[in-house]
């Protein structure tokens, strides 16, 4: 046969992943030649081990860099810790205001991770942190120390308390963490969960965008994310109620971060503390009132130098007596002022990545008394507003070309643009209102109403409509449901992580399927959904096989050999198993037979004119319009297509990265005969016959096509792949009597519904195949997929027209017949496959060869690897739209 063609350029998305690629790649051996940072001018170094927790690993030292001011006369050293992601350059201000003291030596260290510290270590954890910190006070010969930790130093100061106790001389939390039920959510599972998200997504940028180095060692970067990850602030608790040397808490009344509560407990479980709670001050009162906190600081250090600061056997009766009650969940406070207004924030900015979940997790946070069910209404209401009328000025701006341009091209095809688009000429508001409440049509309805330019100012109305039915629904139910799921949450605490799981699954099955039953879309999608898991013919091949591979595993341990039935088919490679072709398997019906459909097949070569040879090869085997074409190597209908004008032609051939058949279109009825001959026989005998049903659904003059195929009792059944292979045409409305197929390939993966067609054995049937099937060199097992007029002509075996010859991996396909039970049909399959295995051993002591195992898997990965079709762009969208139309 000839070679083709000229291959059709790389798509959009091709390139621009390539392209994408090899600035990443470019961009990673930057990176990895940039050493980092490094200590700044004025910075001291020291040496620490490694850390993991509290213990030394293996591996390069850590290059700990800090600022160290020399006293006159030290009687005293003072650590400060930074927080997270700030580090000693924000503490800057005040390390200065501190080094004014004459007797104190002042050391404001980088953590390692951080500024003139940064580098890649195994642990960020405070825990670690504090480890690191005792080794750099080993190496600067410090046996005594005061700490103050600021914000997450704060954390590390504690664990530093746990660590060594002994070498604190007192400790000072400046707006410092502590206890785990005033950080964030309250629950350290929820906090872990949102930090690993955090730090997924900064490590997704950091590592698959390509920057050059310009996001490293930021402040915002993958050791601020690992920082927080890593930490677990569960046992800081124990730690501070343990703790009876000197503290002080500095705080301010207005801090968004480490809320005023967390100060007032930590007060509270240490009864000597010292409280300084500053007015009108947020969380960055290092760098506003470093004055004022660095007097407070030197007065308590002075006084635990001289033994006048409080040690917990000096605390009133009072405040030991508070200390002792237990914590109490109520003591929590909700957000409120700016909080409240950054938390809603971030629900919004959820949204533009999942409405649905942002929404969950809003009701989840007010179920909680995070924050009140208003502002959490409030911030999903706002994120998705702003996220949709985004839709619309993509599609405005884009117009079509969106359906091409990555990422949007992932998430709307062709069919559902047409359909969006459709949809809102007609009927405006209802589309937009209604589409808030079905998944899967917001993104195409609200691209399409830009493409179309609807009045901006006319859509935002509909849509705030739509929007405001619609998000008090799930944030609402999320709350209500959510509370009382979370009123179990103390009994089963350990078990939170996968309570919080269960809650968001639970909620997200309520709004995704739970909501959907109230209209009759939904309701008949579940009743597809329950008929394809009841109804076996449905089941996908791992949950229906393993019987019949269990009786084909006994077949290869009676005939003792794994690939026995390759030999059924020695005129096939490896007998027709896997990868099978179509050119190879139809060339061996003699020619004389004359009952093959005319065919050609075309192999696609670079630099030729494709659309030149396939008009040459169509009339050198005498080829019209309409045709089907098809891969040469493939199955179960997979890019298959009928093509019906000439446009569809020169458009489809472009789309087969490898050899492709194009045979002539037959009308009629579609059969698969399954044929077994013995090598002993003269003649062989029908197995089966399956009568390959292609499903339609007729028009009564008022239904959508939609409603025709919910509403047809077999097409629901596979009303998913309907759906979408018509999505184009869904709201029109066919005539009265009009019939509309909803598919044109016998295969029932795509559709096709396959009955028990034994009553049409017949001897005239058997004698018709048997002419050219007994002939055929090396076929003795196999089906063959053909058309007729009717199932009288096939009856008598008259006019058959063969459109494929399926080999050893072909089924009995009459299996599939609705009325067979699965028990029959696994039978059916055992005594096909015990045929295989007993015509693979007549044939190979007759000399055929047996496929080996090897050589069976290596077929089985390159098969498994080829494409067959190559739905490419646009043009391939749109040609896929026009097949499934016509």
């Amino acid at each position: 046969m000839p070679t083709v063609s000229k291959r059709k350029p790389l798509s959009r998305s091709t390139r621009f992943l390539l392209a994408w690629s090899v600035l990443l790649a470019i961009s990673s051996v930057v990176r990895w030649q940039s050493p980092p940072p490094g200590p700044k001018d004025g910075q001291t170094v020291v040496v620490t081990p490694r850390f993991e927790g509290i213990e030394r690993v293996p591996g390069t030292p850590v290059d700990l860099a800090f600022w160290d001011h020399r006293a006159d006369s030290e009687t005293a050293t003072l650590v400060v810790l930074h927080g997270s992601p700030a580090a000693s350059s924000f503490m800057m201000a005040l390390h200065d205001e501190l080094a004014g003291a004459d007797s104190i030596r002042v050391i404001t260290p980088d953590l390692p991770g951080f500024e003139g510290s940064a580098g890649s270590i195994p642990d960020y954890s405070i825990r670690a942190h504090a480890a690191y910190l005792g080794a750099m006070l080993d190496s600067l010969d410090i046996e005594s120390a005061h700490l103050a930790g600021y914000s997450m130093g704060g954390g590390v100061a504690i664990e530093a308390m746990r660590q060594w106790p002994e070498r604190i001389a007192s400790v000072s939390l400046v707006a410092g963490i502590g206890v785990q039920e005033m950080e964030l959510l309250g629950d350290y599972h929820l906090n872990h969960g949102i930090h690993g998200l955090q730090w997924a997504a900064l490590w997704g940028v950091t590592n698959l965008v390509p920057h050059f180095g310009f996001l490293d060692h930021r402040m915002l970067g993958v050791a601020y994310a690992r920082n927080f990850f890593d930490s677990d602030q569960r046992p800081l608790r124990e730690v501070l109620i343990r703790w009876d040397k000197p503290m002080l808490i500095v705080h301010g009344d207005e801090d968004l971060f480490v809320p005023t509560a967390a100060a007032l407990e930590h007060h509270r479980i240490v009864p000597h503390s010292e409280l300084a709670m500053y007015e009108g001050v947020g969380h960055g009162l290092v760098i506003t009132d470093e004055e004022r906190i660095a007097d407070d600081l030197l007065a308590f250090v002075s006084r635990a130098e001289q033994g006048e600061a409080s040690f917990r056997d000096q605390a009133t009766a009072a405040r030991l007596e508070a200390a002792s009650r237990p914590f109490d969940p109520a003591d929590i406070p909700p957000a409120s002022g700016f909080s409240l207004f950054v938390f809603a924030f971030l629900i919004a900015l959820a949204t533009l990545v999942s409405e649905d979940l942002a929404s969950i997790t809003a009701g989840l946070m007010a179920a909680r008394g995070i924050i009140p069910f208003e502002w959490a209404l409030g911030g999903a209401f706002f994120g998705i507003f702003i996220g949709d009328i985004g839709l619309y000025l993509m599609g405005r701006i884009l117009g079509r070309r969106v359906v091409s341009v990555p990422p949007f091209s992932w998430f709307v095809s062709v069919g559902a643009l047409e359909r969006g688009a459709r949809w809102f000429e007609k009927r405006g508001a209802r589309v937009v209102i209604a589409s808030r409440f079905v998944p899967g049509t917001r993104f195409p309805t609200y691209v399409a109403a830009g493409i179309i330019r609807a009045p901006f100012w006319k859509f935002v109305g509909y849509f705030a409509l739509g929007t405001f039915l619609w998000t008090p629904v799930i944030v609402g139910v999320s709350m209500v449901l959510g509370q009382q799921i979370l009123d179990l949450w103390t009994l089963y605490e350990s078990y939170a992580l996968l309570t919080l799981a269960a809650v968001i699954v639970t909620l997200y099955l309520i709004v995704h399927v739970g909501l959907p039953l109230f209209t009759y879309r939904g309701q008949r999608m579940w009743v597809s959904r329950w008929r394809r898991w009841t109804r076996w013919e449905f089941w996908p091949p791992w949950a229906f096989y393993p019987p019949v591979l269990w009786n084909v595993l006994r077949l290869m341990i009676r005939y003792r050999s794994m690939s026995l039935f390759t030999a059924a088919n020695p005129g096939m490679d490896s007998g027709g198993f896997v990868g099978e072709s179509k050119t190879q398997a139809l060339s061996l019906i003699p020619d004389d037979a004359d009952v093959v459909a005319r065919w050609t097949c075309i192999r696609p070569l670079p630099d030729q004119d494709l659309e030149a040879i396939v008009r040459q090869e169509m009339a050198n085997a005498g080829l019209e319009l309409p045709l089907v074409l098809k891969p040469d190597v493939g199955e179960r209908g997979h890019a298959v297509h009928i093509v019906r004008t000439e446009a569809e032609l020169d458009q489809a051939i472009h789309h087969y990265p490898d050899a492709f058949l194009i045979q002539e279109y037959v009308a009629g009825e579609e059969f698969g005969l399954f044929y077994v001959r013995h090598p002993a026989e003269p003649n062989g005998t029908l197995f089966s016959i399956t009568h390959k049903q292609l499903i339609s659904v007729r028009g009564n003059g008022s239904d959508t096509l939609e409603r025709l195929i919910l509403d047809d009792e077999r097409a629901v059944c596979m009303a998913p792949t309907f759906l979408k292979r018509h999505s184009a045409r869904l709201d029109q409305i066919p005539a009265d009597g009009e019939r509309v197929p909803l598919v044109r390939v016998g295969t029932h993966a795509r559709g096709a519904l396959f009955t028990d067609g034994a009553e049409l054995i017949s001897p005239e049937l058997e004698e018709a195949i048997d002419v050219f099937a007994s002939r055929m060199p090396g076929f003795f097992f196999g089906r063959f997929d053909v058309r007729v007029p009717t199932a009288e002509h096939l009856r008598r075996g008259e006019g058959i027209r063969i459109l494929e010859v399926n080999g050893v991996s072909s089924e009995a396909t009459h299996v599939y017949d609705p009325s067979m039970p699965r028990k029959a049909a696994v039978a059916t399959l055992a005594e096909q496959w015990r045929l295989a295995f007993e015509i693979g051993r007549a044939n190979a002591e007759l000399g055929a060869r047996v496929t080996t195992v090897s050589e069976l898997m290596r077929l089985i990965f390159q098969w498994k690897i080829r494409p067959s079709f190559r739905p490419d762009t646009r043009d391939a969208a749109e040609w896929s739209l026009r097949d499934a139309t016509n």
